[in-house]
């Protein structure tokens, strides 16, 4: 059964952020069991501080799961990527990313890996970036396996990655992986730059497919852009996709109007 799932953003310099929720846990936990959401996807500073929050008792009492946990902060708050040329900063990165990952196992939450996967350049060649992203992501899909759950890869538009930009990049990264533990996300917005189609994008994703970031073609709730969304139901169906439609969008023109506004269309997307 496919679920919905809604942002919650502790990390005040992504404030700017396509997030729903910004800085308080508990009253976005409390409006997204209100509006009706499955569970919420967290943004957070660090392992620690995930560990550190009240989360398992806000998401007990207000009948919630954790879809996902982002580990972006690595890049914008400590500029770690996987793809540094200096193999310190890689190390410090996965080591960074295991943290998150490790914290969210404790909730059978896969972590995301977007931005910290980086970018190749003049000092470091593609081919030797894709070598440190798959080497990083083998090591961390093997310990998430462990940790009984999966991480997920998600291809980002050109303008903040040259690595994979469509599904199709992001599954012929993963394919030659010996773990099975790395999926991909899909993110509607950026498919609707880099995608010449998104159900031939979703196909493309395939077995890889892991999780959804449902949002529109601006950038905002579903609902407040172009994107057609029956298509999109219909090629999940026929892939058998059972997770999460997660809103990541920009609070527009605030979170509640937002969070409402992708729960209606998630609502006559998917009737209860």
């Amino acid at each position: 059964m496919i679920r919905a799932a809604v942002t919650i953003s502790l990390v005040e310099e992504a404030r700017k952020g396509p997030f729903v929720f910004h800085g308080d846990l508990e009253a976005g936990c409390q409006q997204a069991a209100e509006l009706g959401f499955d569970a919420i996807e967290l943004f957070a500073a660090s392992g620690e501080m995930i560990r550190g929050l009240p989360l398992r008792q806000l998401l007990q009492r207000y009948g919630l799961q954790l879809a996902a946990v982002g580990t972006g902060a690595g890049m914008v708050v400590r500029k770690l990527q996987l793809c540094d040329a200096d193999a310190a900063r890689r190390a410090a990165a996965a080591e960074f990313i295991q943290g998150i990952m490790e914290a969210g196992a404790e909730f059978g939450s896969p972590a995301i890996i977007g931005s910290m996967q980086g970018r190749w350049d003049d000092v470091v060649p593609r081919d030797v970036a894709t070598g440190y992203l798959q080497s990083a992501l083998e090591r961390l899909g093997q310990r998430a396996g462990e940790l009984g759950t999966f991480l997920l890869y998600e291809p980002l538009n050109r303008y903040e990655t040259n690595m994979c930009n469509t599904m199709a990049q992001g599954a012929e990264l993963l394919r030659p992986l010996a773990t099975r533990s790395v999926k991909l996300l899909a993110d509607l917005f950026h498919m609707n730059i880099e995608e010449t189609s998104l159900v031939a994008g979703l196909r493309d994703a395939g077995e890889f497919l892991g999780h959804i970031h449902f949002v529109d073609s601006t950038r905002q709730a579903a609902g407040r852009g172009h994107m057609v969304y029956e298509p999109l139901v219909e090629v999940l169906r026929d892939l058998q996709y059972s997770g999460y439609l997660s809103a990541e969008v920009f609070p527009l023109p605030d979170s509640r109007t937002a969070a409402e506004q992708t729960i209606r269309t998630f609502r006559r997307l998917y009737p209860v």
